[in-house]
Protein backbone atom coordinates (compact mmCIF):
# COMPACT_ATOMS: atom_id res chain seq x y z
CA UNK A 1 0.00 0.00 0.00
CA UNK A 2 1.48 3.32 -1.14
CA UNK A 3 -0.26 6.60 -0.34
CA UNK A 4 0.89 9.56 -2.41
CA UNK A 5 -0.09 12.86 -0.83
CA UNK A 6 0.09 15.91 -3.07
CA UNK A 7 -0.05 19.41 -1.62
CA UNK A 8 -1.07 21.49 -4.63
CA UNK A 9 -0.30 25.18 -5.09
CA UNK A 10 -0.18 27.48 -8.10
CA UNK A 11 2.25 26.11 -10.67
CA UNK A 12 3.89 23.52 -8.40
CA UNK A 13 3.15 20.71 -5.95
CA UNK A 14 4.86 19.00 -3.02
CA UNK A 15 4.80 15.19 -3.15
CA UNK A 16 5.01 12.78 -0.18
CA UNK A 17 4.89 8.97 -0.47
CA UNK A 18 3.94 7.12 2.73
CA UNK A 19 3.04 3.62 3.91
CA UNK A 20 1.16 2.46 7.04
CA UNK A 21 3.01 3.15 10.28
CA UNK A 22 4.09 6.56 8.97
CA UNK A 23 6.83 4.91 6.92
CA UNK A 24 8.34 7.34 4.41
CA UNK A 25 8.87 5.64 1.06
CA UNK A 26 10.31 8.67 -0.73
CA UNK A 27 11.38 11.90 0.91
CA UNK A 28 9.02 14.78 0.02
CA UNK A 29 9.96 16.48 -3.24
CA UNK A 30 8.60 19.27 -5.42
CA UNK A 31 7.40 19.14 -9.03
CA UNK A 32 6.30 21.89 -11.38
CA UNK A 33 3.06 21.72 -13.33
CA UNK A 34 4.75 21.23 -16.70
CA UNK A 35 4.19 18.30 -19.07
CA UNK A 36 7.67 16.86 -18.59
CA UNK A 37 7.70 17.10 -14.81
CA UNK A 38 4.20 15.61 -14.44
CA UNK A 39 5.09 12.77 -16.83
CA UNK A 40 8.19 12.05 -14.72
CA UNK A 41 6.01 12.11 -11.58
CA UNK A 42 3.64 9.58 -13.14
CA UNK A 43 6.61 7.29 -13.90
CA UNK A 44 7.83 7.53 -10.29
CA UNK A 45 4.37 6.63 -8.96
CA UNK A 46 3.98 3.74 -11.42
CA UNK A 47 7.35 2.31 -10.34
CA UNK A 48 6.19 1.83 -6.73
CA UNK A 49 5.57 -1.74 -5.55
CA UNK A 50 2.05 -2.61 -4.42
CA UNK A 51 -1.28 -0.81 -4.75
CA UNK A 52 -0.89 2.95 -5.01
CA UNK A 53 -3.40 5.75 -4.59
CA UNK A 54 -2.84 9.46 -5.07
CA UNK A 55 -4.74 11.98 -2.94
CA UNK A 56 -4.93 15.75 -3.27
CA UNK A 57 -7.22 18.54 -2.10
CA UNK A 58 -9.73 20.25 -4.35
CA UNK A 59 -8.06 23.65 -4.74
CA UNK A 60 -10.03 25.67 -7.27
CA UNK A 61 -8.36 25.02 -10.62
CA UNK A 62 -4.80 24.45 -9.37
CA UNK A 63 -5.19 20.69 -8.90
CA UNK A 64 -6.80 20.02 -12.28
CA UNK A 65 -3.67 19.59 -14.47
CA UNK A 66 -2.08 17.26 -11.89
CA UNK A 67 -5.23 15.17 -11.38
CA UNK A 68 -5.93 14.98 -15.11
CA UNK A 69 -2.38 13.98 -16.07
CA UNK A 70 -2.09 11.26 -13.40
CA UNK A 71 -5.56 9.89 -14.14
CA UNK A 72 -4.67 9.78 -17.85
CA UNK A 73 -1.60 7.72 -16.92
CA UNK A 74 -3.89 5.09 -15.38
CA UNK A 75 -3.16 5.98 -11.75
CA UNK A 76 -5.84 5.88 -9.05
CA UNK A 77 -6.43 9.55 -8.16
CA UNK A 78 -8.72 10.88 -5.45
CA UNK A 79 -9.60 14.57 -5.06
CA UNK A 80 -11.08 15.26 -1.61
CA UNK A 81 -12.67 18.25 0.06
CA UNK A 82 -10.01 20.47 1.64
CA UNK A 83 -12.03 20.66 4.88
CA UNK A 84 -11.63 16.90 5.39
CA UNK A 85 -7.86 17.27 5.25
CA UNK A 86 -7.93 20.38 7.43
CA UNK A 87 -9.85 18.58 10.18
CA UNK A 88 -7.68 15.45 9.98
CA UNK A 89 -4.87 14.78 12.43
CA UNK A 90 -5.18 17.96 14.50
CA UNK A 91 -4.30 16.06 17.67
CA UNK A 92 -1.02 17.76 18.45
CA UNK A 93 -0.23 20.72 20.69
CA UNK A 94 2.63 21.93 18.53
CA UNK A 95 1.40 23.71 15.45
CA UNK A 96 3.49 23.84 12.31
CA UNK A 97 2.72 24.25 8.64
CA UNK A 98 4.98 23.62 5.68
CA UNK A 99 4.31 22.19 2.24
CA UNK A 100 6.20 19.01 3.23
CA UNK A 101 4.13 18.54 6.39
CA UNK A 102 0.92 19.17 4.44
CA UNK A 103 1.84 16.58 1.78
CA UNK A 104 2.62 14.02 4.49
CA UNK A 105 -0.66 14.83 6.25
CA UNK A 106 -2.58 14.20 3.02
CA UNK A 107 -0.73 10.88 2.50
CA UNK A 108 -1.56 9.76 6.06
CA UNK A 109 -5.19 10.76 5.50
CA UNK A 110 -5.19 8.51 2.43
CA UNK A 111 -3.89 5.56 4.49
CA UNK A 112 -6.50 6.00 7.23
CA UNK A 113 -9.36 6.42 4.72
CA UNK A 114 -8.11 4.03 2.05
CA UNK A 115 -11.37 2.22 1.28
CA UNK A 116 -13.48 5.41 1.25
CA UNK A 117 -11.33 7.38 -1.19
CA UNK A 118 -13.55 8.39 -4.15
CA UNK A 119 -11.93 7.93 -7.53
CA UNK A 120 -11.46 11.05 -9.63
CA UNK A 121 -12.85 11.13 -13.14
CA UNK A 122 -12.27 14.19 -15.34
CA UNK A 123 -15.39 16.06 -16.39
CA UNK A 124 -16.63 15.77 -19.94
CA UNK A 125 -15.60 18.75 -22.06
CA UNK A 126 -19.18 20.03 -22.36
CA UNK A 127 -19.79 19.86 -18.60
CA UNK A 128 -16.46 21.54 -17.90
CA UNK A 129 -17.24 24.37 -20.33
CA UNK A 130 -20.76 24.77 -18.93
CA UNK A 131 -19.52 25.00 -15.35
CA UNK A 132 -16.85 27.54 -16.26
CA UNK A 133 -19.37 29.57 -18.25
CA UNK A 134 -21.57 29.69 -15.18
CA UNK A 135 -18.62 30.79 -13.03
CA UNK A 136 -18.05 33.66 -15.46
CA UNK A 137 -21.77 34.44 -15.42
CA UNK A 138 -21.70 34.69 -11.61
CA UNK A 139 -18.61 36.89 -11.76
CA UNK A 140 -20.11 39.35 -14.22
CA UNK A 141 -23.44 39.31 -12.36
CA UNK A 142 -21.67 40.68 -9.29
CA UNK A 143 -19.93 43.31 -11.40
CA UNK A 144 -23.25 44.28 -12.98
CA UNK A 145 -24.86 44.75 -9.56
CA UNK A 146 -21.97 46.95 -8.48
CA UNK A 147 -22.12 49.04 -11.67
CA UNK A 148 -25.90 49.38 -11.49
CA UNK A 149 -25.68 50.65 -7.91
CA UNK A 150 -22.99 53.11 -9.00
CA UNK A 151 -25.13 54.42 -11.86
CA UNK A 152 -28.20 54.79 -9.63
CA UNK A 153 -26.08 56.77 -7.14
CA UNK A 154 -25.12 59.16 -9.95
CA UNK A 155 -28.74 59.40 -11.10
CA UNK A 156 -29.73 60.46 -7.58
CA UNK A 157 -27.92 63.74 -8.19
CA UNK A 158 -28.58 64.16 -11.94
CA UNK A 159 -31.97 62.56 -12.70
CA UNK A 160 -33.56 61.06 -9.54
CA UNK A 161 -35.75 57.97 -10.07
CA UNK A 162 -34.91 57.75 -13.78
CA UNK A 163 -34.24 54.05 -13.25
CA UNK A 164 -37.86 53.61 -12.10
CA UNK A 165 -39.52 55.25 -15.11
CA UNK A 166 -39.86 51.96 -17.01
CA UNK A 167 -40.66 48.39 -16.05
CA UNK A 168 -40.01 46.78 -19.44
CA UNK A 169 -38.26 43.38 -19.19
CA UNK A 170 -34.65 43.00 -20.21
CA UNK A 171 -34.18 42.05 -23.85
CA UNK A 172 -32.41 38.92 -25.05
CA UNK A 173 -29.32 40.96 -25.95
CA UNK A 174 -29.12 42.37 -22.41
CA UNK A 175 -30.40 45.86 -23.21
CA UNK A 176 -32.92 47.59 -20.95
CA UNK A 177 -35.22 50.49 -21.73
CA UNK A 178 -34.34 52.56 -18.65
CA UNK A 179 -30.63 52.19 -19.35
CA UNK A 180 -30.95 53.18 -23.01
CA UNK A 181 -33.12 56.12 -21.93
CA UNK A 182 -30.55 57.36 -19.41
CA UNK A 183 -27.86 57.18 -22.08
CA UNK A 184 -29.77 59.79 -24.12
CA UNK A 185 -31.48 61.75 -21.31
CA UNK A 186 -28.87 61.58 -18.56
CA UNK A 187 -29.86 64.79 -16.74
CA UNK A 188 -33.19 66.36 -15.73
CA UNK A 189 -32.30 69.37 -17.88
CA UNK A 190 -32.15 67.10 -20.94
CA UNK A 191 -35.92 66.86 -20.48
CA UNK A 192 -36.91 70.03 -18.61
CA UNK A 193 -34.83 72.19 -20.94
CA UNK A 194 -37.35 71.42 -23.67
CA UNK A 195 -41.02 72.25 -24.00
CA UNK A 196 -43.49 69.42 -23.43
CA UNK A 197 -44.18 69.12 -27.15
CA UNK A 198 -40.49 69.21 -28.08
CA UNK A 199 -39.61 66.51 -25.57
CA UNK A 200 -42.51 64.34 -26.71
CA UNK A 201 -41.28 64.48 -30.31
CA UNK A 202 -37.69 63.78 -29.26
CA UNK A 203 -38.81 60.88 -27.06
CA UNK A 204 -40.87 59.47 -29.95
CA UNK A 205 -37.84 59.56 -32.26
CA UNK A 206 -35.77 57.87 -29.55
CA UNK A 207 -38.37 55.09 -29.14
CA UNK A 208 -38.44 54.52 -32.90
CA UNK A 209 -34.63 54.37 -33.07
CA UNK A 210 -34.35 51.78 -30.28
CA UNK A 211 -37.44 49.78 -31.18
CA UNK A 212 -39.51 50.69 -28.11
CA UNK A 213 -43.24 51.43 -28.02
CA UNK A 214 -44.15 55.11 -27.83
CA UNK A 215 -46.91 56.50 -25.63
CA UNK A 216 -47.84 60.17 -25.42
CA UNK A 217 -49.08 59.58 -21.88
CA UNK A 218 -45.74 58.05 -20.90
CA UNK A 219 -43.90 61.01 -22.41
CA UNK A 220 -45.91 63.37 -20.22
CA UNK A 221 -45.22 61.24 -17.13
CA UNK A 222 -41.48 61.35 -17.81
CA UNK A 223 -41.60 65.11 -18.33
CA UNK A 224 -43.49 65.64 -15.07
CA UNK A 225 -41.07 63.39 -13.18
CA UNK A 226 -37.98 65.17 -14.56
CA UNK A 227 -39.34 68.64 -13.79
CA UNK A 228 -40.51 67.61 -10.33
CA UNK A 229 -37.03 66.74 -9.01
CA UNK A 230 -34.12 68.85 -7.83
CA UNK A 231 -30.82 67.96 -9.52
CA UNK A 232 -27.88 68.54 -7.21
CA UNK A 233 -25.19 67.98 -9.83
CA UNK A 234 -25.21 70.64 -12.57
CA UNK A 235 -25.39 69.71 -16.25
CA UNK A 236 -21.75 70.12 -17.27
CA UNK A 237 -19.27 68.42 -19.56
CA UNK A 238 -17.70 66.63 -16.57
CA UNK A 239 -21.03 65.31 -15.25
CA UNK A 240 -21.98 64.14 -18.75
CA UNK A 241 -18.68 62.27 -19.05
CA UNK A 242 -19.25 60.47 -15.73
CA UNK A 243 -22.80 59.50 -16.65
CA UNK A 244 -21.94 58.31 -20.14
CA UNK A 245 -19.08 56.19 -18.82
CA UNK A 246 -21.24 54.61 -16.10
CA UNK A 247 -24.00 53.81 -18.62
CA UNK A 248 -21.56 52.43 -21.20
CA UNK A 249 -19.86 50.11 -18.70
CA UNK A 250 -23.18 48.77 -17.42
CA UNK A 251 -24.43 48.18 -20.97
CA UNK A 252 -21.26 46.26 -21.83
CA UNK A 253 -21.54 43.98 -18.80
CA UNK A 254 -25.26 43.40 -19.47
CA UNK A 255 -24.51 42.33 -23.04
CA UNK A 256 -21.74 40.04 -21.79
CA UNK A 257 -24.17 38.38 -19.37
CA UNK A 258 -26.73 37.90 -22.15
CA UNK A 259 -24.08 36.30 -24.39
CA UNK A 260 -22.91 34.00 -21.58
CA UNK A 261 -26.49 32.95 -20.89
CA UNK A 262 -26.97 32.02 -24.55
CA UNK A 263 -23.70 30.08 -24.50
CA UNK A 264 -24.79 28.20 -21.36
CA UNK A 265 -28.09 27.34 -23.00
CA UNK A 266 -26.31 26.01 -26.08
CA UNK A 267 -23.95 23.86 -23.99
CA UNK A 268 -26.70 22.53 -21.70
CA UNK A 269 -28.75 21.40 -24.71
CA UNK A 270 -25.93 19.00 -25.64
CA UNK A 271 -26.19 17.09 -22.35
CA UNK A 272 -28.42 13.99 -22.11
CA UNK A 273 -30.35 15.10 -19.01
CA UNK A 274 -31.33 18.47 -20.49
CA UNK A 275 -34.87 17.54 -21.66
CA UNK A 276 -35.90 15.90 -18.38
CA UNK A 277 -34.45 18.75 -16.27
CA UNK A 278 -36.26 21.37 -18.34
CA UNK A 279 -39.56 19.56 -17.72
CA UNK A 280 -39.25 20.15 -13.97
CA UNK A 281 -41.42 22.97 -12.65
CA UNK A 282 -39.57 26.22 -11.90
CA UNK A 283 -36.62 25.33 -14.12
CA UNK A 284 -36.52 27.66 -17.12
CA UNK A 285 -33.95 28.61 -19.77
CA UNK A 286 -31.99 30.66 -17.22
CA UNK A 287 -32.02 28.47 -14.11
CA UNK A 288 -31.94 25.14 -15.97
CA UNK A 289 -28.40 25.48 -17.37
CA UNK A 290 -27.23 26.89 -14.02
CA UNK A 291 -28.64 23.87 -12.20
CA UNK A 292 -27.05 21.37 -14.60
CA UNK A 293 -23.75 23.29 -14.49
CA UNK A 294 -23.47 23.08 -10.71
CA UNK A 295 -24.67 19.52 -10.20
CA UNK A 296 -22.84 18.03 -13.17
CA UNK A 297 -23.42 14.33 -13.82
CA UNK A 298 -25.78 13.40 -10.99
CA UNK A 299 -24.44 9.84 -10.99
CA UNK A 300 -21.25 11.05 -9.36
CA UNK A 301 -23.24 11.26 -6.10
CA UNK A 302 -23.76 7.93 -4.38
CA UNK A 303 -27.14 8.93 -2.92
CA UNK A 304 -29.76 11.68 -2.63
CA UNK A 305 -28.25 12.68 0.70
CA UNK A 306 -24.86 13.21 -0.93
CA UNK A 307 -26.37 15.66 -3.43
CA UNK A 308 -28.19 17.53 -0.65
CA UNK A 309 -24.95 17.70 1.35
CA UNK A 310 -23.11 18.99 -1.73
CA UNK A 311 -25.60 21.86 -1.87
CA UNK A 312 -24.99 22.54 1.83
CA UNK A 313 -28.67 22.44 2.77
CA UNK A 314 -28.42 19.39 5.01
CA UNK A 315 -28.88 19.86 8.76
CA UNK A 316 -26.30 17.72 10.60
CA UNK A 317 -27.43 16.24 13.96
CA UNK A 318 -26.18 17.84 17.15
CA UNK A 319 -26.43 15.76 20.31
CA UNK A 320 -24.27 15.67 23.42
CA UNK A 321 -25.14 13.90 26.66
CA UNK A 322 -28.69 14.78 27.58
CA UNK A 323 -28.78 17.67 25.10
CA UNK A 324 -30.42 16.92 21.78
CA UNK A 325 -30.89 19.99 19.60
CA UNK A 326 -33.94 19.58 17.37
CA UNK A 327 -33.87 22.98 15.68
CA UNK A 328 -30.71 22.86 13.57
CA UNK A 329 -29.24 25.13 10.91
CA UNK A 330 -28.20 23.99 7.46
CA UNK A 331 -24.49 23.23 7.10
CA UNK A 332 -23.75 25.73 4.27
CA UNK A 333 -20.62 23.69 3.58
CA UNK A 334 -21.48 22.83 0.01
CA UNK A 335 -21.79 24.76 -3.21
CA UNK A 336 -23.13 28.24 -2.51
CA UNK A 337 -23.87 28.63 -6.23
CA UNK A 338 -26.09 25.54 -6.28
CA UNK A 339 -27.76 26.67 -3.06
CA UNK A 340 -28.57 30.04 -4.62
CA UNK A 341 -29.92 28.47 -7.82
CA UNK A 342 -32.21 26.07 -5.97
CA UNK A 343 -33.41 28.90 -3.72
CA UNK A 344 -34.38 30.88 -6.85
CA UNK A 345 -36.30 27.86 -8.14
CA UNK A 346 -38.14 27.68 -4.81
CA UNK A 347 -39.00 31.36 -5.22
CA UNK A 348 -40.70 30.49 -8.53
CA UNK A 349 -42.82 27.91 -6.68
CA UNK A 350 -43.73 30.50 -4.08
CA UNK A 351 -44.73 33.09 -6.68
CA UNK A 352 -46.69 30.85 -9.05
CA UNK A 353 -48.28 28.55 -6.45
CA UNK A 354 -48.69 25.38 -8.59
CA UNK A 355 -51.23 23.51 -6.45
CA UNK A 356 -50.70 20.17 -8.23
CA UNK A 357 -46.93 20.14 -7.66
CA UNK A 358 -45.73 17.93 -4.76
CA UNK A 359 -42.97 20.37 -3.81
CA UNK A 360 -45.39 23.29 -3.51
CA UNK A 361 -47.80 21.10 -1.52
CA UNK A 362 -44.94 20.30 0.85
CA UNK A 363 -43.95 23.98 1.03
CA UNK A 364 -47.54 25.04 1.74
CA UNK A 365 -47.84 22.39 4.44
CA UNK A 366 -44.72 23.68 6.21
CA UNK A 367 -46.02 27.25 6.00
CA UNK A 368 -49.33 26.15 7.48
CA UNK A 369 -47.40 24.58 10.38
CA UNK A 370 -46.00 28.05 11.12
CA UNK A 371 -42.45 27.35 9.98
CA UNK A 372 -40.28 30.45 9.31
CA UNK A 373 -39.63 31.51 5.71
CA UNK A 374 -36.05 30.22 5.51
CA UNK A 375 -37.00 26.93 7.14
CA UNK A 376 -39.75 25.99 4.69
CA UNK A 377 -37.77 27.30 1.72
CA UNK A 378 -34.69 25.22 2.56
CA UNK A 379 -36.81 22.16 3.44
CA UNK A 380 -38.49 22.48 0.03
CA UNK A 381 -35.10 22.89 -1.65
CA UNK A 382 -33.97 19.70 0.07
CA UNK A 383 -37.00 17.86 -1.30
CA UNK A 384 -36.45 19.33 -4.78
CA UNK A 385 -32.87 18.01 -4.93
CA UNK A 386 -33.98 14.56 -3.81
CA UNK A 387 -36.58 14.48 -6.59
CA UNK A 388 -33.99 15.83 -9.05
CA UNK A 389 -31.56 13.06 -8.11
CA UNK A 390 -34.12 10.28 -8.50
CA UNK A 391 -35.62 11.65 -11.72
CA UNK A 392 -32.39 12.46 -13.57
CA UNK A 393 -30.50 9.36 -12.43
CA UNK A 394 -33.35 7.09 -13.52
CA UNK A 395 -33.48 8.85 -16.89
CA UNK A 396 -29.71 8.60 -17.48
CA UNK A 397 -29.61 4.94 -16.41
CA UNK A 398 -32.44 4.18 -18.83
CA UNK A 399 -30.55 5.89 -21.67
CA UNK A 400 -27.46 3.79 -20.95
CA UNK A 401 -29.50 0.59 -20.85
CA UNK A 402 -30.88 1.16 -24.36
Amino acid sequence: MNAVGIDVSKGKSMIAVMRPGKETVIEPFEVGHTDNELIDLAKVIQSLDGETRVVMEATGNYHLPVAWMLHDAGIYVSVVNAMLIHNYGNNTIRKGKTDKKDAQKIANYAIDNWTELPRYFPEEDVRLMLRNCYRQYEHFSKIRTMMKNNLIALLDVTFPDANRLFNSPRRADGSEKWLDFVEAFWHCQCVCGLTTAAFSKKYQRWCRKHGYNFSEEKALDIYASACGHICVMPKTEASEFMMKQAVSQLQTVSKTLAALQQQMQSLAEKLPEYPVVMQMFGVGPTLGPQLIAEIGDVRRFHSKKALVAFAGIDAPPYQSGTMDVRSRSISKRGSSSLRRTVFLIMSVYLQQKPLDEPIYQFMDKKRAEGKPYKVYMMASANKFLRIYYATVKTYLDALEAE
